[in-house]
């Protein structure tokens, strides 16, 4: 069996299938590799609010969400990196003028720069959560944002690339795009973690399908692509394993050797 270790999963396209089902084999192996007295942690674009439930289901309390802009161990804060509210002000009002809204979000809550927008419900619908954004164009102010969403289709972001340098653009959508702090990845919280855990790198695993999983894939040692991930990513891992529809995180984990 090998050496106690830090598994880090995405969620969407990983843990869950495209449908937002967690296969029953996936769910075992998760408590196996606790049984087992391995680290189980999650990695994941998403804001806390957004995968409660998932984390309850599979009792994991340490996290890197937002793509590593909010992080917490053992269900304590361990690391937060807000956006700069200054641009991102000017950004909105450029988006306002181009009929491309916007969603603020904070660890609690997002909000929506207008009361609704089609490109807002097409995309928020495909994450089949229980939440989605109510109106409030001020919601910037007075708090810490660890992520915007801008909403536009493929190719218009690369105006707001240009302009705002601030900013990272991730598209997760055909009409919605991440913003993040410049250089803020899952990699970068993933480091924040492992730092207070103390697992050498030949001990952290990483599983992930997405072009915002690319840089935590390729950092962390014993990175596994999904079969159904992107080329690019699979270009990047260490390992491919199968689709997230074919039990893919149990035959990873199996390749890899921790089950």
């Amino acid at each position: 069996m090998k050496d106690r270790s830090v598994i880090f999963f995405d969620i969407d396209g990983t843990l869950l299938t495209h449908e937002k089902e967690l296969p029953r084999k996936t769910k075992e192996a998760i408590f196996t590799l606790k049984e087992y007295d391995h680290k189980v942690a999650i990695a994941t674009g998403r804001a806390p609010f957004m995968f409660e439930n998932l984390r309850k289901e599979l009792d994991i309390n340490t996290y890197v969400s937002y793509n590593g802009q909010y992080c917490v161990l053992n269900g304590e804060v361990l690391y937060t990196n807000p956006l700069r509210i200054p641009p991102l002000e000017n950004l909105t009002e450029m988006a306002l003028g181009n009929n491309h809204p916007v969603v603020f979000m904070d660890h609690e809550d997002m909000k929506a720069n207008v009361p609704e927008h089609d490109y807002i419900k097409e995309s928020i619908d495909t994450l089949k959560i229980n939440h989605f954004p109510t109106h409030d164009p001020h919601y910037y102010i007075g708090r810490d944002l660890y992520q915007t969403l801008l909403f536009c289709p493929e190719g218009e972001e690369k105006q707001y690339e240009q302009e705002f340098l601030d900013f990272d653009f991730v598209r997760w959508h055909p009409v919605s795009v991440d913003i993040l702090p410049k250089g803020g990845s899952k990699a970068k919280g993933i480091e924040k973690i492992v730092e207070k855990l103390g697992f050498a790198p030949e001990n952290q695993y990483a599983f992930g399908d997405g072009l915002n999983d690319m840089e935590m894939l390729s950092t962390v040692k014993n990175s596994v692509a999904m079969g159904n991930a992107h080329e690019k990513v699979k270009s990047v891992a260490k390992y491919v394993t199968r689709s997230v529809d074919d039990n893919g995180i149990s035959h990873g984990l199996q390749m890899v050797g921790l089950l």
